[in-house]
């Protein structure tokens, strides 16, 4: 994919360089595109160090399904991006500062390819294969084969192959439009039987400023402003003392009082409301 438009410029006589005139003419090579860039040196660093993408992709495939070519050719992103980015100037060994961004971009390709559900790789594995199983026996057979013929040919159980293919199938997540069951005028989604969790806790709290209200609405006058004045203004009983014509002693006993009554109130309603 990648690697397949970078030019193949090498001089003959690269084979027959040491290691340290290698990583001299690396370096030399990763100066002059530093100070001038340009897609004819860059490709030659590419070259260079392809090996190094070669040796993560290795290490990758074998702890995930994806194949080791595509791997390798999303490694070239990789140390493209390393190569723009690297300043000689520094001090930083290239192969040092370039794996992060090798190995970084083909773990977001793994990222972005998983499902949000996590199956065992054996499974992934063994899904992928009976797929091309699958094709080559409907090719010969002329027909589909079943899960018998091609768990035969994977050397599996059935049950095996058709655990691998639930877990396939059930790796993707729904979408909230699917339609559950159809209603008299309009389908149900899978969305519609979700509790809004949020709904419900605000109607909650509705109904208990409600219940809290009417156990106020029966209270005095006089007691029930001096709890609204206390309670949801923030004001001190001296100050609803003179607000209401008391003394602060009698603002604290009609508070006192006032509380007692709106418990008993809502008691009952309470008992019913319990589970």
């Amino acid at each position: 994919m990648y690697s397949t438009v970078i030019e193949r410029d090498w001089s003959t006589n690269m084979t027959l360089a040491t290691p340290t005139t290698i990583r001299s003419r690396g370096m030399e090579l990763l100066v002059a595109y530093h100070n001038k860039p340009s897609v004819r040196v860059r490709n030659q660093l590419v070259q260079m160090n392809a090996g190094l993408v070669r040796k993560i992709a290795h290490r990758i495939s074998h702890q995930c399904a994806e194949p080791y070519e595509d791997l390798e050719q999303i490694g070239y992103l990789g140390l493209i991006r390393a190569i723009e980015r690297f300043n000689p100037h520094q001090g930083c060994a290239f192969s040092s500062f370039a794996v992060p961004y090798i190995r970084g971009e083909m773990l977001h390709f793994l990222r972005d390819r998983s499902g949000t559900v996590k199956i065992p790789r054996r499974w992934q594995q063994l899904n992928k294969e009976g797929q091309r199983i699958r094709e080559s026996l409907a090719l010969e057979l002329n027909r589909q084969p079943s899960d018998d013929e091609i768990a035969k040919e994977l050397k599996v159980t059935v049950q095996e192959w058709r655990d691998s293919k639930l877990a396939a199938k059930n790796r993707l997540p729904l979408s909230l439009d699917a339609t559950v069951c159809q209603q008299l005028d309009s389908p149900m989604t899978l969305g519609d039987t979700i509790p809004d969790m949020r709904h419900q806790e605000l109607m909650s709290l509705e109904e208990d400023r409600q219940q809290i209200q009417r156990a106020m609405n029966q209270l005095e006058d006089k007691t029930r402003q001096a709890i609204e004045f206390v309670f949801l203004h923030d004001l001190s009983r001296k100050e609803v003392a003179e607000k209401i014509g008391v003394s602060p002693m009698t603002v604290t006993r009609r508070i006192h009082r006032g509380v007692q009554q709106m418990v008993s109130s809502l008691k009952p309603q309470m008992l019913q409301s319990d589970p």
